[in-house]
């Protein structure tokens, strides 16, 4: 799910491309700030619990956001983005919701009402501080344009967001987009450095940094399965992997992983126990071709 165009905020004061990183400041020479109540539409939208909210005024005027972009029906890329900002919100900890706030927003509200968005925020076990809202679909509109969320909103089609995250502090008109699939961890500390936040904890020195290897199926973990699963850490949003391929069919292992849609398509009673298991979210289809899956296999292994 990617665009074929991009749209941006709008003429920035200093643009810094850096892999999927966009940080932009909309501070003129003159100090006077030029987004702001008269650049972000106040629109009105209706979060999970029911309440209506001024886009501008209650979800934007003097805080740190986050803001994607995203619709429960979606089987692919919005499951692993919000199980990625479920791992980010508890790398932040308590700064969700009193340092930095976060919004989902639906852009297929005549499904996404908000007792469904509500259901779908509790199946993934989202934390005090993010919202996901509804509203009208022209409004939801308007605002991915003006964010540059989206090119392109017709639910209709296969592609009908974007994977980004767009991050800001509107005091300060500084705003940043990056992948919503990010490594959780690298995502938190990109967050934090951003909004200029300081640790406590002691840096650890480039002097003591391991060198850096990475095989193909451990790449595939970091970047497809880490934000739903762990290896000995505990069941996340999904089963705990570790042993799984001790306990599970190699051949059945494979066309899971290659097909899990399919799979549970067919009633395969593992694939259905495994649904039921862990609140109903489908695990999505990653794409992966013969060489991914084998080479995915081999790492979960080896662990």
């Amino acid at each position: 799910m990617r665009w074929r165009s991009w749209s941006t905020i709008a003429t920035a004061g200093v643009v810094l491309w850096a892999g999927m990183t966009l940080v932009v400041s909309n501070v003129r020479s003159s100090g006077v700030q030029r987004w702001g109540p008269d650049y972000f539409p106040n629109v009105p939208l209706v979060t999970q619990d029911g309440d209506t909210v001024r886009f501008y005024d209650d979800l934007l005027k003097g805080k740190a956001v986050a803001i994607n972009l995203m619709y429960t029906s979606c089987q692919d890329e919005c499951p692993l983005e919000t199980a990625r900002l479920v791992q980010v919100q508890r790398q932040l900890g308590d700064r969700v919701g009193n340092d930095l706030y976060l919004y989902s927003i639906s852009i297929d509200p005549r499904h996404d009402t908000p007792d469904v968005l509500k259901t779908y925020a509790q199946k993934f076990g989202v934390g005090p501080g993010w919202l996901f809202l509804t509203g009208r679909l022209d409004d939801i509109r308007l605002i991915a344009k003006k964010m540059g969320l989206s090119s392109t909103m017709d639910t209709r089609s296969t592609d009908p967001h974007a994977t980004m995250l767009m991050v800001g502090d509107e005091p300060t008109g500084q705003w940043m987009q990056n992948s919503a699939e990010e490594n959780p961890r690298f995502l938190a500390s990109t967050i934090g450095t951003f909004l200029g936040w300081r640790s406590d904890q002691p840096a650890t020195s480039y002097a003591d940094a391991r060198p850096l290897t990475i095989d193909t199926g451990e790449y595939l973990f970091r970047t497809r399965c880490l934000g739903c699963h762990s290896i000995g850490g505990g069941d996340v949003v999904g089963p705990d992997l570790a042993g799984v391929t001790n306990r599970r069919d190699g051949t059945w292992l494979a066309h899971y992983l290659a097909e899990p849609d399919r799979v549970l398509a067919e009633g395969d009673p593992t694939a259905a126990a495994l649904f039921a298991s862990y609140n109903e979210i489908p695990m999505p289809n990653l794409g992966l071709n013969t060489e991914d899956v084998a080479a995915l296999l081999d790492y979960l292994g080896a662990h």
